[in-house]
C-alpha cells in the first residue's frame, strides 16, 4: 500500500494536505483499506467502540465524516455522552484521521482537537478512482459535487446507512456510529478492493456493494 501526496516538496504536501486531498495506491504486498465513520456526537462509548473497529480492522486511514463533538439540537443525548473524553480519543490517533467538517462542528472544536476538521470535502484517489467525501449537509444525493462516471460519493449527516449504484454515481453512506435513524444499527463503513462494506459493531456485514 502506498499513501502519498502529489509532489516531492515539502509544501506541496502541506498544500494538499489543507486541500484534503489524498492519494492510495494498492501495492502487490498491501491492499489499501479505508475506514468511514460518521456523526459522532460526543459519545465516548461509540468512539471508543469505533477506535476499537479500526485497529481491528487494520484500516490504513480513518475517514471521520462530521459532527464529531456536539450532540446537536435536534437530537437526544448518545450514550456517554463526554466531549472531553472524546477528543482525548481521537487526539491520540490524530495522525491517521481525514476529518470533515458537519452542520455541529464549529471552531472551538478546531480549537481543542489537534487535526484539522473545518474543511467541507475530503478528496480520495485510490488506485485512480475519485472519491469524493462530505458529510451530507452542503453536498448530497440530491445536491451532488461536480463527478464523473463511476466516481464514489460518500456522505453522514442522515444518520441512516445506503450504498447505491446511481446511473452515473456511486452513492454512498456508512450511517451513524452512535445515533443512528430508521431503525439501523450503529455502523461505519470499510472499502477494500473495489468492495464497500457496512458493519456493525459486531463485525457482521449489513450491506455490502461492489464499486
Amino acid at each position: 500500500m502506498t499513501a502519498y501526496f502529489a509532489g516531492d516538496s515539502i509544501e506541496s504536501e502541506i498544500c494538499l494536505s489543507i486541500l484534503n486531498i489524498l492519494y492510495f495506491e494498492d501495492t502487490e504486498e498491501k491492499k489499501v483499506k479505508l475506514m468511514f465513520a460518521s456523526d459522532i456526537h460526543g459519545s465516548a462509548y461509540y468512539c471508543e467502540k469505533m477506535i476499537e473497529a479500526y485497529k481491528k480492522e487494520k484500516a490504513d486511514r480513518l475517514i471521520l465524516l462530521g459532527d464529531l463533538l456536539y450532540h446537536g439540537p435536534r437530537n437526544d443525548l448518545p450514550k456517554e455522552y463526554a466531549p472531553k473524553k472524546v477528543i482525548a480519543m481521537l487526539n491520540a490517533i490524530k495522525n491517521e484521521i481525514c476529518a470533515i467538517r458537519g452542520n455541529c462542528d464549529a471552531e472551538v472544536d478546531q480549537m481543542v482537537l489537534e487535526f484539522p476538521i473545518m474543511a467541507d470535502y475530503c478528496i480520495l484517489f485510490l488506485n485512480g478512482r475519485t472519491i469524493y467525501a462530505s458529510h451530507g449537509h452542503i453536498y448530497h444525493t440530491d445536491n451532488l459535487p461536480p463527478l464523473k462516471k463511476g466516481d464514489i460519493f460518500i456522505q453522514g449527516h442522515t444518520h441512516v446507512l445506503m450504498a447505491q449504484k446511481d446511473e452515473a454515481v456511486i452513492l454512498l453512506n456508512p450511517g451513524s456510529i452512535s445515533l443512528p435513524k430508521e431503525n439501523n444499527e450503529q455502523t461505519y463503513g470499510i472499502i477494500e478492493e473495489n468492495n464497500f462494506q457496512i458493519k456493525n459493531f459486531n463485525y457482521d456485514v449489513v450491506k455490502e456493494l461492489r464499486l
